[in-house]
C-alpha cells in the first residue's frame, strides 16, 4: 500500500531528475541532427526548428519532442517530424547514451502562443485596472502633482 501511495506522489510532484536530464541530452541530440540537416524526406530540407522542451516518460520509452518552426507556422512540419520519427529515433540512439531508445513523437510548442495571450489579457485595459496596484497609481500622481508644484515656484 506504501508503494501505491509513493507512486502517486511522486507522479503529482512531476518529473523526476532523471527525465529531466534525459529529456534534456534528447533536446540537444535533436537540435544537433536538425541542424546538421542529414535528411532524406523533402519537407525537411531547410529545416529551421527549435526543439524548446523534451518530455520523457517515467520508463524512459517515449518522448515527446516540442518544437517551433523558426520561419513561422508550418503545421506540416510536425507530421514530417513525425514520419521520420524511427529515422531520428536512430540518430538520438547513436547520440545519447541509453539501454532504450526511447520513441520520439513531436508536437508543436505553443506556450509562446499562450504567453503571448497572457501578457495581452494582462495589459488589456479593463484587466489591468482590477490588477495593478492602485496606490502606486495614486502615489504616481502625487508625485507628479509635487513635481509641478516644484518647477511652478
Amino acid at each position: 500500500m506504501n508503494k501505491r501511495r509513493d507512486g502517486g506522489q511522486n507522479a503529482a510532484k512531476g518529473p523526476s531528475q532523471r527525465q529531466l536530464r534525459v529529456g534534456e541530452e534528447i533536446r540537444h541530440a535533436l537540435a544537433d541532427i536538425f541542424r546538421r540537416g542529414e535528411f532524406r524526406d523533402p519537407e525537411l530540407f531547410d529545416l529551421n526548428v527549435t526543439v524548446s522542451e523534451v518530455r520523457i516518460s517515467p520508463d524512459l520509452k517515449n518522448a515527446t519532442a516540442f518544437v517551433m518552426p523558426l520561419a513561422g507556422r508550418k503545421p506540416e512540419l510536425v507530421a514530417a517530424l513525425n514520419k521520420a520519427s524511427a529515422f531520428l529515433r536512430t540518430q538520438v540512439a547513436h547520440e545519447v547514451r541509453l539501454p532504450h531508445a526511447p520513441r520520439l513523437s513531436f508536437q508543436l510548442d505553443t506556450s509562446f502562443d499562450y504567453a503571448e495571450q497572457i501578457d495581452r489579457l494582462l495589459h488589456d485595459p479593463h484587466v489591468a485596472r482590477d490588477v495593478g496596484p492602485h496606490q502606486d497609481g495614486e502615489d504616481q500622481d502625487d508625485e507628479a502633482g509635487e513635481a509641478g508644484d516644484d518647477h511652478g515656484a
